[in-house]
């Protein structure tokens, strides 16, 4: 790892913890060079599948992008940032466990309606509303009348 400050190879680890639920480390260490500290986390870095789009494009996994859009569908909803990160955590859990290389982005816009659904109703009915491509009051209120059900 290499010094943030003046750029050394050599730094040793101070500190390791578990973060979250134990899917990384972090780590506080100290550069030998220059004595600065500075702290780093690890991941595992774990292979999506790849999306195949609606007009069979097919495009890598982008987590911005189904952050992005669960994030717009929760603006000025009262649901905590660990609550989305866990929602995008179970999201990617369930598409890797599929063991698919390729996977439908419909069943991404599922697993985020699920998600959703759990979360916020409102954020749900917005998330299905642009998802599902209503087009008239009468499929917002066949949709809500399912929520309820």
């Amino acid at each position: 790892m290499h010094c943030p400050f003046c750029s050394a190879i050599e730094t040793k680890v101070i500190d390791s913890r578990l973060v979250g639920e134990g899917g990384s480390v972090r780590r506080r260490r100290q550069c030998l060079v220059c004595h600065e500290r500075f702290t780093t986390f690890e991941v595992a870095e774990l292979i999506m599948p790849r999306v195949v789009k609606s007009n069979d494009v097919r495009e890598p996994f982008n987590e911005d992008k189904l952050r992005s859009g669960i994030m717009k569908a929760l603006e000025k909803r009262p649901v905590s940032a660990d609550a989305v990160e866990d929602a995008l955590s179970h999201i990617k859990t369930q598409l890797r466990a599929t063991g698919e290389r390729e996977i439908a982005s419909k069943m991404i816009g599922e697993r985020v309606m699920d998600e959703l659904k759990r979360l916020d109703k409102i954020a749900y009915i917005r998330f299905a509303s642009v998802y599902r491509s209503f087009e008239d009051v009468r499929e917002f209120g066949e949709e809500i009348a399912r929520l309820q059900d």
